[in-house]
């Protein structure tokens, strides 16, 4: 699967030091991904547009001739129909074109986010959003920013039905486009007042939005935990506190809008009385025809829509207001891959070289060097708060160090070829995701889908084999009809990380949940049973230290020690690692 596209390339921004805005280029990508249809909108639009301004000045023609019986009534006739129906069939192609402008940007929108958001080191979202924001991101800010290409298309008819209108009127009559032209300032200014007090409260809306979808959806994930404690109505009220504030953004900004529209309401329909009324006067001293009086009243009407661009405008600020939102998770930086091959015949050497992770501005791991021999079974021990989880995401790249090395066979992870890198690492974790419709298809998800005799073998391995045979359709079951405890979750992890083991394996306490008997099982396969290649272990188990070749010991973001686990047992240090823990007949004296 090919990356998706990152974000916009920064550009050097003006002599004066204004940045470009970030919402402005999403919508302009968005723009460029559906350049046919968005020109198809503009054009039906702008055509729609020529023949509302046409229709009136040919319906008053139209009308003049059929009073004054004069020759060629009927040609008028039939071209004022043509025009009628060619107003109806525009209309109906602008909608169509629109809804399908719409629907492609904001599929490519969620898809450009998602694809962008699961390119990311895991940490990289979760440190800057929560998952409600994000989903608000992803779903209800996309939707209104891919609005704005047919916003923008048929803002443009928008603006030139009056503005012709406007023009048309005046070479009707100039008396009565100087009439319209009078309150023309008035209008501008409410227009303009309203773009500016609308986008700020449609940004404060948009953001306080984010905040309680972002509450309920920890609720949601707590559902069980809220239920047991009997809190429901404290959480309730936890996820709901800040609704007023989304009421208070809510009325101003329909406030503002209101104020737009009552103001335009009242301004646009009180131009047009007085066009009207000036032009019955300039038809009562036989300055105009009846069909020019008919031809104004349709050019003043047209042009009062202008007063309707608000609606327009109000889009257009939504849209961009939901883009840069968009556009603050297309600005996280992506990981970056290289095309080197690993050696064909590497057997997983680990390398970190000062390797330096800092979360939240704190270092968790701090100048790490380590060194694991191809085929080695390393196991990583700590206290907890240590690193080591850190150090498994490092060692098998699924977050980079803020400095030093990390390599594979001697081939440094940044510039390993994506495919390959993740064909010959493999990962099982302390609460394992399944994907997939059936437990098969989940064991087999990963990078290369094995056959299911390896799936089977490797769940066989991971002790999960038996509780899957009793399952109503076995490896055929859908998952939603799986119901699995913590235990056969992990088994099932466990099975996945085997099937797709290659040059490197990292279980990230991945056994926790396993009873001694499954873990040893496990521990043995994994040694065993498993095809040739290094084996990193992050455990709390002291057994499973004791049948490691190697232990790291981790303490404080650092690596005090690397030995066979017995070697280390004579320190007390580490003993206390393990405390509370059943000691280890073979080393523990």
């Amino acid at each position: 699967m090919p990356a998706p596209p990152g974000p916009p390339s920064p550009t050097r921004p003006p002599a004066t030091g204004r940045q470009p805005d970030p919402g402005t280029a999403v919508l302009t990508d968005a723009f460029r991904h559906s350049p046919v249809h968005t020109v198809a909108v503009c054009l039906f639009g702008v055509a729609g547009a020529g023949v509302a301004i046409a229709l009136p000045a040919v319906l008053g023609h139209t009308l003049d001739l059929v009073l004054d019986s004069a020759p060629g009534a009927g040609a008028a006739l039939t071209l004022s129909a043509v025009l009628l129906v060619a107003d109806v069939l525009l209309d109906a192609l602008v909608a169509l074109a629109g809804g399908v402008t719409t629907a492609r940007s904001i599929a490519w929108l969620r898809r450009r986010g998602i694809g962008h958001l699961l390119s990311l080191a895991p940490h990289r979202a979760a440190d800057r959003f929560t998952a409600g924001d994000l989903v608000t991101r992803l779903t209800g800010n996309a939707a209104e920013a891919g609005t704005a290409p047919t916003t923008a298309a048929t803002g443009l008819a928008a603006v030139l039905t009056p503005v012709g209108a406007l023009v048309a009127l005046a070479l009707t009559d100039v008396w009565l486009a100087a009439v319209f032209l009078a309150g023309l300032p008035l209008l501008t200014r409410l227009l303009r007042t309203f773009a500016r007090g609308s986008s700020d409260c449609v940004r404060r809306y948009q953001r306080v939005q984010a905040e309680i979808a972002s509450r309920l959806v920890e609720a949601l994930g707590g559902a069980r935990t809220i239920a047991a404690a009997g809190t429901g109505a404290r959480e309730r009220a936890r996820v709901l506190a800040p609704l007023p504030e989304l009421d208070a953004q809510g009325r101003l900004m329909w406030q503002v809008y209101g104020r737009a529209v009552v103001g335009s309401g009242i301004l646009v329909p009180l131009l047009t009385t007085v066009v009207l009324a000036v032009g019955g006067l300039r038809l009562a001293h036989g300055a105009l025809t009846v069909g020019e009086l008919l031809a104004a009243s349709r050019y003043a009407a047209l042009t009062a829509a202008l007063g309707g661009v608000t609606g327009q405008l109000n889009a257009l600020v939504r849209g961009r207001a939901a883009a840069r939102r968009t556009a603050e998770l297309l600005a996280l930086p992506q990981v970056r891959y290289g095309a080197r091959p690993l050696p064909a015949d590497g057997r997983g050497r680990l390398e970190l070289r000062g390797v330096t992770v800092a979360r939240d501005g704190a270092p968790v791991l701090r100048g790490v060097d380590l060194a694991v021999p191809g085929g080695t079974t390393l196991a990583v021990v700590g206290h907890s708060g240590a690193g080591k989880s850190l150090l498994a995401a490092v060692a098998g790249r699924l977050t980079d160090p803020d400095s030093g090395q990390v390599l594979l066979d001697g081939v440094p992870l940044a510039e390993a070829d994506p495919a390959q890198l993740r064909r010959e690492i493999g990962y099982a974790f302390e609460r394992p995701a399944l994907f997939g419709e059936t437990v098969g298809a989940a064991l087999a998800f990963g990078p290369d889908r094995p056959a299911a005799p390896a799936v089977e073998s490797a769940a066989r391995a991971a002790g999960a084999d038996t509780f899957v045979r009793l399952l109503p359709r076995g490896y055929a079951t859908p998952l939603a009809d799986a119901p699995l405890s913590g235990g056969e979750l992990q088994r099932l992890g466990v099975a996945r990380a085997f099937a797709h083991a290659g040059r490197l394996l990292i279980l990230d306490d991945a056994t926790s949940s396993l009873d001694t008997v499954t873990e040893h099982h496990v521990s043995r396969a994994l040694l065993e049973d498993v095809r040739p290649g290094t084996r990193l272990l992050i455990t709390h188990r002291l057994a499973s230290a004791a049948r490691a070749d190697l232990v790291a010991w981790m303490d404080g973001g650092r690596i005090r020690a690397v030995a066979p686990h017995a070697l280390l047992w004579q320190d007390a240090d580490y003993r206390a690692v393990f405390a509370g823990t059943a000691p280890d007949p073979r080393t523990a004296s």
